[in-house]
């Protein structure tokens, strides 16, 4: 006798799960054309850092995700660099999981989008400064 599953609902807002994507990836576009994508699918948004001979494949730079329950944005400048998390927004901040991750389950507000924004350039800027990239 077979054991019939019931279906799995989406979680509430999965629906805009790809708005959300789409906002999230849209923050990395102006780095993207400095640094190597990895991976461009529905789901999936890397960037590595251009390769230099200490990391020839490039580094992990940051990377949107979707997942069951929501949207990631991974900005390894924010883990490698402490100091960056100083001045995140309360709104930001409540957003984090774990060091350098941000979950998202609707589309960020545009002050966070900024804040997102200002973080990415500021990463970029942290990681030319200490010759990663």
């Amino acid at each position: 006798m077979k054991v019939r599953r019931a279906a799995r609902r989406p979680p509430a807002g999965a629906a805009d799960f790809a708005a959300t994507f789409d906002a999230l990836r849209a923050v990395l576009a102006p780095v993207a054309k400095t640094m190597k994508v990895s991976a461009d699918t529905p789901g999936l948004y890397t960037l590595l850092a251009q390769p230099t001979p200490r990391f020839p494949d490039g580094i992990f730079f940051a990377s949107v995700r979707t997942g069951k329950a929501y949207v990631s944005f991974h900005l390894m400048p924010i883990y490698a660099c402490a100091d960056l998390q100083a001045g995140l927004s309360p709104e930001l901040r409540a957003r984090m999981q774990g060091k350098a991750c941000f979950n998202f389950r609707t589309p960020p507000a545009p002050a966070q989008r900024r804040e997102l924004a200002a973080l990415v350039r500021a990463g970029r800027e942290r990681f030319r400064r200490l010759r990663l990239p």
